[in-house]
């Protein structure tokens, strides 16, 4: 419908339903007049039905069983008369009221077509709602084992403190274990002897006994030439207990240099008692072939150990 200010004549296109049947207060937007406005009246209806069918889209075709069509009543007469002053704009009870101007001719009549039977609706089914991709399973985490200092870096995260180190502890240790080896080594040595590819120079002869003498006076040696050519080497002593226990005889050793004081030649020799009482003595003498032409010096003393 169409509502005029009747300050201003400012004209505004409203629908119908925003006034309403029985009509209600409005105000212009323009001079921000207020008035009363009726709503539309029943002569006015068939007349907007039939712009609105005429404006509106064509029906969609009707199902087969609905074929019947019902005409729609003609709409009622409007009285006519002549406004008294032509010139003057019609104010808006004129353009709602039933004294409106009459019409040359009435609309036509729109026929709608009434179906039997109301067609049931079908109800399209709602499209499912999407779902959500259920998320994936972290991975769970694996454990590295770093076999070397690669990686290492000094700008790592370190605890705050570490335990202080005794060096007492540390140096107590140390001893212990420098005590041990060297114990070791000495009764290794003692027992089996320095090994050969040791660069020491190792005595020839092992240490005195101070309970036994060996007396081998060196004109009872004889060193000399037999007349098929062999060297014959004879020795001649005693070894004497002189202590007042009983002792243990070691072997005796015969060494033989030559003039360069080189060694030639070494004979081990088994005392004939292993054991001597005190202030016993026991006489040795042996005799020995093809001994070096070249040894010219006898040294007799007490095997090393």
């Amino acid at each position: 419908m169409i509502i005029a200010c009747p300050a201003c004549r400012t004209r505004y296109v409203v629908p119908d339903t925003a006034i309403g049947i029985d009509g209600r207060t409005v105000r212009c937007a323009k001079c921000k007049h207020s008035w009363f406005q009726e709503g539309p009246s029943l002569g006015d209806r068939p007349a907007r039905v039939a712009e609105s069918a005429e404006t509106a889209p064509p029906p969609p075709p009707a199902p087969p069983a609905a074929e019947a069509e019902e005409a729609a009543p003609p709409p009622p007469a409007e009285e006519t008369g002549e406004p008294s002053n032509p010139d003057a704009r019609p104010s808006v009870s004129h353009w709602r009221s039933n004294t409106a101007e009459p019409e040359d001719a009435a609309p036509a009549p729109v026929e709608k077509p009434v179906p039997d039977e109301p067609q049931e609706q079908v109800a399209k089914p709602e499209p499912p709602a999407p779902v959500a991709p259920e998320p994936e399973p972290e991975p769970e985490p694996q454990t590295t084992y770093v076999e070397d200092d690669s990686d290492y870096s000094q700008f790592d995260h370190e605890p705050p403190f570490r335990p202080r180190r005794n060096p007492l502890k540390l140096w107590t240790a140390a001893a212990v274990l420098f005590f041990v080896a060297a114990s070791g080594a000495a009764i290794a040595v003692n027992y089996y002897g320095l090994p050969s590819w040791v660069p020491i120079e190792r005595p020839t002869f092992g240490m005195e006994q101070p309970q036994l003498k060996l007396e081998f006076p060196p004109e009872q040696q004889d060193l000399r030439t037999l007349p098929n050519g062999t060297e014959y080497f004879e020795v001649n002593g005693s070894v004497t207990n002189t202590g007042r226990s009983s002792s243990s005889v070691p072997p005796i050793l015969i060494v033989l240099r030559d003039e360069q004081d080189r060694i030639v030649y070494t004979w081990e020799l088994a005392p004939p008692q292993a054991e001597l009482a005190p202030g016993e003595t026991v006489t040795i003498r042996e005799a020995m072939v093809d001994v070096p032409r070249s040894a010219s010096v006898v040294e007799i003393g007490w095997k090393p150990g």
